[in-house]
């Protein structure tokens, strides 16, 4: 788990080793433990690393292989990098570390772009053919780790953040109207390829981008989940399916325990967070280092789920850290996770995991999390209503339930310039809901949440801010081969007990039952869902900042009922309005961006 900077060029100069550098900076929290950088004529690679596989400087990065002619740096694990390293062995591969990161190379050297296919695991990773002048940039199935690509004048680079690009200068950091609809529309995601800023992009998961010496580039979609019913599971009886879901997610969580250092688990007390902690304990783990975090009650919200957290460790004896957070800390904090974000992110978890992560790294580098478990298993309520909608009325059904607002309000809300004349969001919606490879509406609509809800709100949410504090997150939800079955299950054992039917009763084998038949919980922050107080007054100044009315995204009269009301108004799955504007100049003005 690290952090990866590079710039490509195209027109016969010399690559600016100085503009990765830069970027490196801006990456160091990703990669507290070394850096490195290479340059060899148009190319330049950057590297922070957070030592977690081969602890020695023989697995330190840039990695070069003279004898193959490859350079690579590479961010994440490949979780079955050990069976790999023996098969490229008995293929004649030697050796100098054992280190993931050299697997990856000689892999690639062996099955070219194609080795991404043989990889379990998280990754971004960047590959210069000495021999060509060709790169490759690739990008793990689900997402989890992040490419961000600006383009100038000849060239091209690649980061882990967008605000390393930023600190490497040249960007255009004017908005995209069109993913600026994304983020007011569809619950505030911006979907690859685009980000907030016209002059920065994101690499698609499951992609292989090549770019050739002379600057054409082609991208290789490798992945996609089908979400139709497989004949190889033809038959299977609700028993089945939940032995099916339970080994997959227990095979998930072993690939997870690869490690040269101690992994902890962040411990919500739901059942996704528990039911990892109790796969880990049946793996023989014992003193397991477990996670739980917790705020004062604000507004008549309560701000922690101790209660269900404590008797989940108690049960499986983990080294359990209670920490508690004050609402002074949490302002505090929200400096520091905004400033955090790879790019403007809404939910008021970010706050939570950011201040979570900075007080885990202090106890270990790697954490086993529950996200994604709701989106590949039907776990939040907007799933429901889908259930026998005809897929004719998909697109309708699912705007209803998940899209913050539809397109005529934006009239209201953005200024003249800002607004365009065809609903973005919906036109994307409708293409992805339009595709082959899903059965029914619900099936349409997982698929949708897994590979671009998921990619670009929880998932980037975690890593962001685990990685501000070089604090790697492990996600066994999203293994791929644990999301293949999962988009298999038919809709009806997904939507059982309020959702999740079928992982709940695969884990009555495991985990205590009033653990999965307790309410469903979120990770609560009181103060930033009732706005009030220094939060409310930080939210005001942005939006009265001299950048924000030079920029003038909104309407005075929307941004001024708003702030009149604070916590009146609400986007259709109950975000407050305030905040998301508040929070994308918020972030505008963290970065610099005028």
């Amino acid at each position: 788990m690290c952090g990866i900077a590079a710039e490509v060029r195209f027109d016969g100069g010399v690559a600016d080793v100085a503009a990765v550098a830069r970027m490196c900076a801006q990456l160091a929290p990703r990669g507290p433990d070394g850096s490195g950088a290479w340059q060899s004529g148009p190319v330049a690679l950057g590297h922070r690393r957070l030592r977690i596989i081969d602890l020695s400087d023989a697995g330190a990065q840039p990695m070069v292989d003279l004898e193959l002619g490859l350079t690579c740096v590479f961010n994440g694990i490949v979780y079955n990098y050990r069976e790999l390293r023996e098969e490229l062995r008995a293929a004649g591969y030697r050796f100098g570390s054992t280190s993931d990161t050299e697997v990856v190379l000689k892999a690639y050297h062996r099955w070219g772009a194609a080795c991404v296919e043989r990889f379990h695991g998280m990754f971004a990773f960047v590959v210069v053919e000495r021999d060509t002048g060709r790169v490759v940039v690739a990008r793990d199935r689900l997402g989890i780790k992040p490419v961000y690509v600006s383009r100038g004048p000849g060239r091209v680079r690649i980061a882990s953040s967008l605000p390393a690009l930023l600190r490497a200068g040249g960007v255009d950091t004017s908005i995209d109207p069109v993913a600026l609809h994304h983020y007011l529309s569809f619950h505030s995601v911006v979907p690859a390829p685009r980000t907030i800023l016209a002059g920065v992009g994101k690499l698609p998961p499951a992609t292989v981008r090549t770019y050739e010496p002379d600057g054409r580039e082609s991208d290789h979609v490798y992945w996609a989940p089908v979400h139709e019913r497989r004949p190889d599971l033809a038959g299977l009886s609700p028993a089945d399916w939940q032995d099916a879901v339970l080994d997959a997610l227990r095979t998930a969580v072993r690939r997870r325990m690869v490690s040269d250092v101690p992994v902890g688990v962040l411990l919500s007390g739901g059942l996704d967070s528990s039911l990892i902690v109790g796969l880990l304990a049946e793996e023989g783990q014992r003193d397991l280092a477990t996670f739980s975090i917790g705020f004062e009650a604000v507004g008549g919200r309560e701000g922690d789920e101790f209660a269900y957290s404590d008797v989940v460790a108690e049960h499986f004896g983990t080294d359990h850290h209670r920490l508690l957070v004050p609402s002074a800390d949490v302002h505090a904090g929200l400096d520091g996770a905004i400033a955090a974000m790879a790019e403007p992110m809404v939910s008021h978890d970010c706050v939570a995991f950011y201040l979570l992560a900075q007080q885990v790294s202090r106890h270990v580098k790697v954490v086993q999390s529950g996200q994604g478990a709701d989106e590949v298993l039907a776990g939040y309520d907007w799933y429901p209503p889908l259930e026998g909608v005809p897929v004719e009325r998909a697109v309708e059904a699912y705007s209803a339930v998940f899209v913050d607002r539809p397109h005529a309000e934006l009239a209201g809300i953005l200024a003249d310039r800002w607004l365009l004349t065809e609903d973005a969001s919906r036109a994307f919606v409708a293409d992805h809901l339009g595709r082959p490879g899903a059965d029914t509406t619900l099936d349409r609509a997982l698929r949708l949440d897994s590979t671009i809800m998921l990619v670009d709100d929880p998932v980037k949410r975690v890593d962001s801010m685990t990685m501000a504090w070089g604090l790697e997150a492990r996600v066994p939800f999203l293994d791929h081969e644990f999301v293949e079955l999962a988009a298999a299950v038919p809709p009806e054992l997904k939507l059982a007990q309020g959702g999740k039917g079928v992982l709940k009763e695969a884990a009555r084998a495991v985990i205590p039952a009033h653990v999965i038949d307790r309410p469903k919980g979120y990770f609560p922050v009181p103060a930033i869902i009732h706005l009030e107080g220094e939060y409310l007054a930080s939210v005001r100044e942005a939006l009265h900042a001299p950048e924000a009315r030079e920029r003038g995204l909104f309407r005075a009269d929307y941004t001024d009922r708003l702030l009149a009301e604070p916590n009146a108004h609400r986007t259709t799955l109950g975000s407050n309005q305030l905040w998301q504007v508040g929070l994308l100049e918020l972030w505008l003005q963290k970065q610099g961006i005028r």
